[in-house]
């Protein structure tokens, strides 16, 4: 099969600084091509250079035979090549459908005919969609329905070259069952699709071919299946990473009395009667499909959500109508990391110094740039502690990569010493080293005596970093499992209230 696009010394450097050096490879019609590499790795380069929002320095790019150079993403548009980003590009002000209809003309949607109307229907429902309504607005979307967005507005677009960063993040496994078999399908119809995932199952359960980049260089190519995760894993970092997953720590005796106690939470129609238990040393893990509930119980518990019934209880104490201020209070000590850490965990444009000190605002009197804060001791043993890489802590937080932006979320709410720590979807769309070192941490923690709470949509973190993990169904917790029982099928069959005994109905 002849190279739909084939690279060829291509090199490519920011103020001198190698993105990527010398690379050549080729990307083949029919085939799901994975991308692996740290952040840092020269992935993203790429793919602003098959995109058009970036030229080469040096080297050539030929498409179908010919030589190209874009001079904008509109060039690489108008030869199919559509790549969707991890950042979202979606217009929050605009309805789902007007940003479908994005790239298409960009006429809005209100003003399109029926058979385009319908054809935009059929994208979202493909990629498992059908919940969404064209007429709803980004802004009031989570996060995994906006990702579904995403993904349709791409497909929607009859791509020949689909590049797709991240492009399941946020979404649980029976969504990227619907969009792998979307993926697949446009495989066999002759696309051509660059897939980059840090989820080794995914690329396991999805790629053809796979090639491996480090410091800015393509390391090597290879059939997918033809080398372990462990070998993987080894040339992205350039050596043996002997535990993804570290050893669990203890589980704490049922005899000591928990932290965190929920009981009988009801929140509109989303949560119906949750009951929820969290000991010092305990790491919990919240699992199901997407919108059954679990994301709506760390809101709860952190005072997000208003008219909430049920009480919320720390040492046995109910705590009465919470707020976020006096959850992450002084006595109280919960913090909570949020899923979408670009809009909800960071302020982007100011430094890395003070996201770091944004979590212990309500515990100083003169405001973010008071030269030194009670937590700033906290905080740099914390950056030390979390392997932080950056340039300055003046510099911007946005400059940094999605790993080290995490470690700042996670860094800004671990000084104020928490008791007990929400973390959701904790390492959506970061590097295996990072994430090998955020586990090491929650091990750590937890060995210290930390209560967490773990959401995650990833159920390899579900099955090895957990002591129980809670698998909700309609509002309600379809099953409680230890961490012995814990297994893929254990977690689908309960994601889809399919186990024997069930008590949700």
């Amino acid at each position: 099969m002849s190279g739909m696009i084939e690279l060829s010394g291509v090199s490519k450097s920011y103020g001198g600084v190698p993105a990527l050096t010398d690379i050549s490879l080729r990307i083949e019609r029919g085939m799901v091509h994975a991308i692996l590499g740290e952040n840092g790795a020269g992935k993203s380069t790429l793919m602003k250079l098959l995109a058009g929002v970036i030229a080469p320095d040096t080297g050539t790019i030929t498409i179908d035979g010919i030589a190209r150079r874009f001079s904008s993403p509109r060039d690489a548009g108008a030869l199919g090549i559509v790549c969707m980003f991890q950042e979202l590009s979606l217009m929050p002000h605009l309805t789902v459908g007007d940003n479908l209809m994005l790239g298409d003309g960009g006429r809005p949607f209100a003003w399109i005919g029926r058979h385009a109307r319908d054809a935009a229907r059929r994208t979202l429902d493909s990629v498992g969609g059908t919940h969404i309504a064209l007429a709803q607005r980004i802004a009031d979307l989570p996060l995994a329905d906006r990702q579904l967005v995403e993904i349709a507005k791409a497909i929607h677009r009859r791509p020949r070259v689909l590049i797709l960063d991240e492009a399941t993040s946020a979404l649980t496994a029976e969504r990227v069952a619907t969009v792998f078999a979307v993926i697949r399908r446009l495989r066999d119809e002759g696309t051509a699709i660059l897939f980059i995932s840090h989820r080794m199952y995914e690329i396991d359960a999805l790629a053809d071919k796979v090639s491996v980049f480090r410091n800015g260089r393509h390391i090597e190519t290879f059939a997918a299946g033809s080398r372990s995760r462990d070998a993987m894993i080894g040339l992205m970092v350039g050596q043996p990473l002997t535990e993804l997953f570290p050893e669990r720590v203890a589980p704490p005796s049922a005899e000591i009395p928990p932290i965190l106690s929920c009981r009988g939470l009801r929140w509109s129609s989303v949560l119906d009667g949750i009951d929820l238990d969290v000991r010092p040393g305990e790491i919990i893990g919240l699992g199901g499909l997407d919108g059954q509930g679990q994301q709506h119980v760390m809101h709860a518990i952190f005072g997000v959500l208003r008219r909430l019934e049920g009480t919320v209880s720390l040492d046995g104490k109910a705590l009465g109508a919470m707020t976020p201020v006096r959850a992450k209070a002084p006595g109280t000590d919960i913090a909570l990391v949020p899923e979408d850490r670009k809009t909800e965990g960071l302020i982007l444009d100011i430094s890395i110094a003070d996201n770091l000190r944004l979590a212990s605002l309500g515990r100083k009197p003169f405001g973010l740039l008071q030269a030194r804060t009670p937590a700033d001791a906290a905080i740099e043993r914390l950056v030390e502690r979390l392997a932080l890489t950056y340039g300055q802590l003046s510099d911007p937080v946005k400059t940094l990569s999605g790993g080290n932006q995490q470690k700042v979320v996670l860094a800004k709410w671990l000084a104020l010493g928490p008791r007990c720590l929400l973390l959701m979807d904790p390492t959506r769309g970061i590097d295996v080293r990072t994430k090998a070192q955020i586990y090491r941490l929650l091990q750590d923690l937890a060995a210290e005596g930390l209560a967490i709470v773990i959401q995650s949509t990833d159920y390899e973190e579900l099955i090895h970093l957990c002591h129980r993990v809670h698998v909700f169904y309609r509002g309600r917790v379809s099953r409680e499992m230890s961490s012995d029982e814990v297994t893929p099928d254990a977690l689908i069959a309960a994601a889809l209230n399919a186990h024997a005994g069930s008590s949700a109905q």
